[in-house]
């Protein structure tokens, strides 16, 4: 394994020296948090691409084809189904915000009265995504050095929170390009066309295996619906997403950049699905389905590949984790802490602030949150139930005065704060319910807090003409706000600015 645990090193050490010289470039705000909004297409397409492909999208998605076959493959497909639709519809309207968070955008929308509530709500999503994503060191680290869970942890989260506390966005840009090569080499070029030939080819494959496993919907309908419902919508929405997406040129570039990075997606849920059915082939009585990457990956693969492969699955939850990371730490600092302290309806951190003092405020969040999560991580023991819980209040809670605020006019403040209170609850409450893995709670969630969405919104006044007004001008990518102070459109009426 010495071949193996060099490459290993090289690529941790290449992360922790990227995250250094990010660290030089990022002098202010925007820099620090999105990336001074300059990626090109090439850039913004790797990085986009490398976030939403994690651990769950690798090892996960492995694991699912060795237990359902190509249909394995609709977890990672609905991923990328909803980045296309993202970057298609709705990516250039919220590039052009020129905000910081989605909550930033509500209040841009509804009047500055439906952040905080939603800050919160975004908040956790993000910190269960960080632990979860975390957690998966310890699947890798296992395989690459054989040590226990909580050793596996600290090691893998120390090395994001350092290179993402260091440089933040730029760190995180750069260290997630390397990835998705890293991730394309090791997965799509190495181990996918290795583990078919080891398993005998297709030929052999469905000779080996019953006919559900090359059913494309053998996984069943209400699985697929279920994925659309969950990942489909939550990457319209999400806080980790939404940051990429602020990070682009221009809008073009987040429209077209994004769905090719959409694209990529759906290549490689079908490539994770044809590993994992090559693996059932050849290991059909694994205790865990998703113990399936490890063990093609350490018995099949020749020296030196192995390693690489390893990377590039620990590349995968590197760039999940990572965003998240810087996700959660920006709502924390921009959407909870400084609404908490008065910070925004006072019209304070604005102009008056030097941009260095913004990079340290926002670095010091991701050091406190990175130290949060790896705590967690280690205490945690049900992934899936904390994964489900998060993103069951994301798309419940967050989904309809979302989408609701850039699609439908009559929306209002009122609305968007009963539709997250009910959807949130109404999430919570059927879980308890219906148990926490059940279908339920996001079915009859969404359409709760659709229904008071739009009851509320219709029997309060309609938004101010005013707020629409300032609405509209950022939506066509006019009256921009100073890069260093958060979005509030009420102050932005105002030639004072409170």
């Amino acid at each position: 394994m010495a071949v193996d645990y060099a490459v290993i090193v090289v690529y941790l050490a290449g992360m922790l020296a990227m995250g250094w010289w990010g660290m030089r470039r990022a002098k202010s705000k925007s820099e620090f948090l999105v990336a001074g909004r300059r990626l090109g297409p090439a850039m913004y397409s790797g990085t986009m691409a490398a976030i939403v492909l994690g651990g769950a999208s690798t090892i996960g998605g492995v694991g699912l084809g060795y237990q359902y076959g190509l249909s394995g493959a609709w977890m990672v497909f609905t991923i990328g189904l909803g980045l296309l639709a993202l970057s298609v519809f709705f990516s250039a309207r919220i590039a052009r915000l020129k905000v910081y968070t989605v909550s930033e955008m509500l209040d841009l929308r509804y009047g500055g009265r439906a952040g905080i509530i939603s800050g919160v709500v975004m908040w956790a999503y993000t910190l269960m995504l960080a632990v979860t994503s975390t957690i998966a060191y310890a699947t890798i680290f296992d395989v690459l050095f054989d040590v226990n869970r909580t050793v596996a942890i600290v090691l893998g989260g120390t090395i994001v929170v350092a290179y993402s506390t260091l440089g933040g966005m730029w760190s995180i840009t750069l260290t997630d390009m390397v990835q998705f090569v890293v991730k394309t080499i090791g997965l799509l070029l190495l181990l996918l066309p290795i583990a078919v030939i080891k398993a005998g080819g297709f030929s052999e494959m469905k000779a080996q295996l019953p006919t559900e496993y090359f059913d494309p919907l053998g996984i069943g309908g209400e699985t697929i619906f279920t994925y659309v419902l969950i990942y489909t919508f939550g990457m319209l929405i999400g806080q980790d997403i939404w940051q990429r997406v602020f990070t682009a040129r221009s809008d073009t570039t987040a429209r077209w950049g994004g769905t090719v990075a959409g694209t990529y997606c759906l290549v490689y849920a079908i490539a994770g699905a044809v590993i994992g059915t090559a693996a059932k082939v050849m290991y059909p009585n694994l205790a865990s389905a998703d113990s399936a990457f490890a063990t093609i990956v350490k018995d099949e693969l020749p020296v030196g590949v192995r390693g690489l492969v390893l990377a590039a699955a620990l590349a995968a939850v590197m760039s999940t984790s990572s965003g998240a990371l810087i996700a959660c730490a920006t709502v924390a600092n921009n959407d909870i802490w400084s609404r908490l302290r008065g910070v925004v309806g006072r019209g304070g951190g604005g102009a008056g602030d030097e941009p260095h003092d913004e990079v340290k405020g926002n670095r010091a969040f991701i050091l406190i949150m990175g130290i949060a999560v790896i705590l967690i991580a280690i205490a945690l023991n049900d992934v899936v139930e904390a994964l489900t819980v998060a993103y069951n209040l994301l798309v419940g809670g967050l989904l309809v005065p979302i989408i609701g605020g850039l699609l439908w006019r009559r929306g209002t403040a009122a609305g968007a704060l009963s539709a997250v209170c009910v959807g949130g609850v109404a999430v919570v409450g059927l879980m308890w319910h219906y148990g926490i893995l059940a279908n339920q709670p996001i079915y009859y969630g969404l359409l709760a807090s659709l229904a008071v969405y739009v009851v509320v919104s219709l029997a309060t006044p309609p938004t101010d003409a005013a707020v629409l007004a300032a609405w509209r001008e950022r939506l066509a990518g006019r009256g921009e706000p100073d890069p260093t102070a958060p979005a509030h459109p009420s102050g932005a009426s105002s030639p004072s600015g409170v």
